[in-house]
Protein backbone atom coordinates (compact mmCIF):
# COMPACT_ATOMS: atom_id res chain seq x y z
CA UNK A 1 0.00 0.00 0.00
CA UNK A 2 1.44 3.59 -1.00
CA UNK A 3 2.09 6.39 1.72
CA UNK A 4 -1.34 8.03 -0.17
CA UNK A 5 -3.94 5.00 0.19
CA UNK A 6 -2.23 4.53 3.97
CA UNK A 7 -3.37 8.48 4.35
CA UNK A 8 -6.46 8.30 2.87
CA UNK A 9 -7.31 4.83 4.56
CA UNK A 10 -6.01 6.49 8.03
CA UNK A 11 -8.56 9.39 6.98
CA UNK A 12 -11.53 7.09 6.57
CA UNK A 13 -10.86 5.33 10.57
CA UNK A 14 -10.90 8.64 12.05
CA UNK A 15 -14.48 9.80 10.09
CA UNK A 16 -15.62 6.74 11.03
CA UNK A 17 -14.45 6.78 14.61
CA UNK A 18 -16.06 10.55 14.90
CA UNK A 19 -19.29 9.68 13.36
CA UNK A 20 -19.42 6.68 15.84
CA UNK A 21 -18.94 8.75 18.59
CA UNK A 22 -21.00 11.20 17.76
CA UNK A 23 -23.84 8.89 17.71
CA UNK A 24 -22.74 6.62 20.67
CA UNK A 25 -23.37 10.21 22.50
CA UNK A 26 -27.44 9.67 21.65
CA UNK A 27 -27.46 5.93 22.54
CA UNK A 28 -25.98 6.07 25.54
CA UNK A 29 -28.16 9.26 26.83
CA UNK A 30 -30.94 6.97 25.62
CA UNK A 31 -29.59 4.36 27.80
CA UNK A 32 -29.42 6.54 30.89
CA UNK A 33 -32.70 8.14 30.56
CA UNK A 34 -34.78 4.77 30.39
CA UNK A 35 -33.31 2.42 33.04
CA UNK A 36 -29.82 3.00 32.90
CA UNK A 37 -28.43 0.14 29.93
CA UNK A 38 -30.11 -1.19 26.72
CA UNK A 39 -30.03 -3.46 24.03
CA UNK A 40 -29.70 -2.89 20.51
CA UNK A 41 -29.39 -4.22 16.58
CA UNK A 42 -27.97 -3.03 13.51
CA UNK A 43 -29.79 -3.23 10.55
CA UNK A 44 -29.21 -2.55 6.89
CA UNK A 45 -31.50 0.22 5.79
CA UNK A 46 -29.98 0.34 1.89
CA UNK A 47 -26.83 0.98 0.41
CA UNK A 48 -26.76 4.73 1.85
CA UNK A 49 -27.64 4.45 5.59
CA UNK A 50 -27.72 1.64 8.77
CA UNK A 51 -30.75 1.45 11.32
CA UNK A 52 -29.58 0.99 15.07
CA UNK A 53 -32.48 0.00 16.99
CA UNK A 54 -32.52 0.23 20.82
CA UNK A 55 -34.60 -0.67 23.62
CA UNK A 56 -33.82 0.67 26.90
CA UNK A 57 -33.87 -1.69 30.09
CA UNK A 58 -37.44 0.10 31.11
CA UNK A 59 -38.41 -0.80 27.60
CA UNK A 60 -38.79 2.13 25.54
CA UNK A 61 -37.48 1.66 22.19
CA UNK A 62 -36.04 4.45 19.15
CA UNK A 63 -33.46 4.43 16.64
CA UNK A 64 -30.61 6.33 15.34
CA UNK A 65 -29.44 5.91 11.75
CA UNK A 66 -25.97 5.66 10.98
CA UNK A 67 -24.36 6.34 7.26
CA UNK A 68 -22.48 2.52 7.37
CA UNK A 69 -23.13 -0.88 8.80
CA UNK A 70 -19.35 -0.27 10.33
CA UNK A 71 -20.19 3.04 12.11
CA UNK A 72 -23.35 1.82 13.52
CA UNK A 73 -21.69 -1.00 15.00
CA UNK A 74 -19.07 0.56 16.50
CA UNK A 75 -21.22 3.47 18.02
CA UNK A 76 -23.02 0.41 19.83
CA UNK A 77 -19.73 -0.74 20.72
CA UNK A 78 -18.24 2.98 22.38
CA UNK A 79 -21.95 3.24 23.92
CA UNK A 80 -21.23 -0.04 25.83
CA UNK A 81 -25.32 -1.52 24.56
CA UNK A 82 -25.63 -4.89 23.98
CA UNK A 83 -25.55 -5.75 20.53
CA UNK A 84 -27.94 -8.58 19.25
CA UNK A 85 -27.59 -10.11 15.83
CA UNK A 86 -31.70 -9.82 15.20
CA UNK A 87 -35.01 -8.35 16.64
CA UNK A 88 -36.21 -11.67 17.98
CA UNK A 89 -36.95 -13.21 20.95
CA UNK A 90 -36.19 -11.82 23.99
CA UNK A 91 -35.46 -8.24 22.75
CA UNK A 92 -38.83 -8.49 21.18
CA UNK A 93 -40.14 -8.94 24.37
CA UNK A 94 -38.71 -6.14 26.21
CA UNK A 95 -40.29 -3.59 23.84
CA UNK A 96 -42.87 -1.52 25.47
CA UNK A 97 -45.65 0.04 23.08
CA UNK A 98 -48.25 2.57 23.53
CA UNK A 99 -51.41 4.44 22.00
CA UNK A 100 -49.41 5.97 19.35
CA UNK A 101 -47.78 2.83 18.36
CA UNK A 102 -50.89 0.55 17.96
CA UNK A 103 -52.79 3.38 16.01
CA UNK A 104 -50.18 3.46 13.68
CA UNK A 105 -49.71 -0.10 13.06
CA UNK A 106 -53.99 -0.20 12.75
CA UNK A 107 -53.60 2.61 10.30
CA UNK A 108 -50.83 0.98 8.58
CA UNK A 109 -52.82 -2.39 7.83
CA UNK A 110 -56.17 -0.13 7.29
CA UNK A 111 -54.42 1.54 4.90
CA UNK A 112 -54.18 5.13 6.42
Amino acid sequence: MSSAETATAAASDARTERRAKRIAKHLTSFAQQHGGSADAVVEYVGTAATRIVVVGADGAWGDQVAPTYAVGRRAVAIAGLTLHDDFEGELGLKVKTGPYEWKRMAGIQLGG
